[in-house]
């Protein structure tokens, strides 16, 4: 059945990566339709996360904002699709990194790094990175049922440089960089909740108090002593990017436990307020909002 699956919507992936971006943006088009006009696709999710961050906006606001990412969110989908065969020269020419010296100079002078972002604008071109930078650029992905489709979008990742590792075996991936003195820069998304059994620290994020929050991050860069770094993504026009990277330290462990969370979090947080519809609204964000607080 998977390899059905995989027949079937093989020859649809090529298609759409092949077209040209102006035939590709009116595919979106219907796209924003379909999700946001006829499906719904988590729409009371996106609302009622809309409603949660901004409180003191009016219903037409949000309503302003919600437009904005499911317009987003379609361009988002074409795009990923569009870079299974997307040439890098193309690539390179939307997705734009302002200052990939600061990481060429940090791996020079033996760092590893790690760079933690959010899932705005659009994180699906980062891997091509790995054809600008000195270090070994290393992502994480969740294991895809169907192992053609997975096999499809390793390739697809790693076709630049770099290397995509399972996140289960990320610590294990991360000790044989360590042993063979290889210096890595490992790229995360840390804005989604985690699960409730293994959330260490608990803090506000978009106005919301007392939610659980990704420490990996901060964790990873204290044990290998690695320079941190915010990655901020920013949508210049339809299908065009600009990613700028910010130095927070390269002596992680001057700082205090959940120190550079809070750092990362209050940066990540300016980034979505100025521009809020380029933000991923559909995840159930707030799911575990105060639920470690103590019953009465």
């Amino acid at each position: 059945m998977a390899y059905f699956l995989y027949l079937l919507l093989y020859p649809l992936i090529v298609f759409t990566a092949y077209m040209p971006f102006w035939l590709l943006y009116r595919l979106a088009d219907i796209l924003y339709i379909i999700m946001y006009k006829i499906s719904g696709y988590r729409k009371k999710v996106v609302r009622k996360n809309l409603q949660l961050v901004f409180p003191e906006k009016s219903d037409r606001e949000r309503k302003a904002i919600e437009r904005k990412f499911y317009r987003h969110f379609a361009d988002l989908f074409v795009e990923m699709i569009k870079a299974f065969r997307m040439p890098l020269p193309q690539m390179q020419e939307r997705f734009i990194f302002k200052n990939a010296n600061l990481l060429n100079e940090l791996s020079d002078k033996g760092k590893n790094i790690i760079v933690v972002g959010g899932h705005y604008a659009n994180w699906e071109w980062i891997f091509s990175l790995a054809a600008v930078t000195h270090g070994f650029p290393i992502a994480t992905y969740l294991k895809i049922n169907n192992p053609y489709f997975e096999k499809l979008m390793l390739k697809n990742r790693q076709r630049f440089g770099g290397k995509l590792v399972e996140t289960k075996e990320l610590r294990r991936s991360l000790q044989k960089f360590e042993q063979q003195q290889k210096k890595f820069i490992l790229g995360l998304l840390a804005d989604q909740s985690p699960q409730k059994h293994r959330a260490k620290y608990w803090r506000s994020f978009l106005g919301i108090d007392n939610l659980p929050v990704h420490i990996g991050p901060e964790s990873l860069a204290k044990q290998y002593n690695a320079a941190y770094v915010f990655m901020n993504i920013q949508k210049v026009k339809r299908g065009y990017y600009e990613v700028s990277f910010e130095l927070i330290t390269e002596n992680p462990g001057d700082y205090q436990n959940y120190q550079l969370t809070d750092i990362f979090l209050n940066k990540l947080e300016k980034q979505i307020r100025k521009e809020p519809g380029y933000y991923l609204w559909t995840h159930n964000r707030f799911k575990h909002r105060d639920k470690n607080l103590p019953k009465n």
